[in-house]
């Protein structure tokens, strides 16, 4: 029998400032928990988290690869959309472990949706499709 094939998927990888101390963020705010995990010895890490089924890696930046924290680049130029069964619950838990809230959970084009940015310069909108379309 023929092993059945993998399915594509799509993990962002977040370089930051003090992986470890992300990585605690991630876990306080979202829930996350570690699946691997990697210290160097100058203290860098690179890690794989998930929240439910979905997994993200996390890493210390390192410029001389060309990876680089929205922090070192005044920005980042992709946001996070995290998809939960409660919005409101779910950004209210990530404010209280250290985020800032951009904007508060709303209803808004056919979502209830709001924004926060990590302590480490990701944006992440969290929200869920409505079913009434409004």
């Amino acid at each position: 029998m023929k092993p059945k094939d993998p399915k594509t998927t799509i993990a962002p990888m977040l370089s930051v400032r003090h992986g470890a101390r992300a990585i605690e963020f991630y876990k306080a705010a979202f829930g996350a928990v570690e699946l691997f995990r990697v210290d160097s010895e100058d203290g860098a890490v690179v890690a794989r988290l998930a929240v439910d089924q979905a997994e993200f890696w996390v890493a210390d930046e390192s410029p001389e690869h060309a990876n680089f924290s929205p922090e070192s680049l005044g920005g980042g130029t992709v946001r996070m959309v995290m998809v939960v069964e409660d919005p409101d619950a779910a950004l209210a838990r990530a404010v209280a472990a250290g985020a800032i809230e951009i904007w508060p959970v709303s209803n808004q084009y056919s979502w209830r949706l709001g924004r926060i940015a990590d302590p480490f310069g990701h944006h992440w909108e969290i929200g869920k499709p409505l079913s009434d379309g409004l």
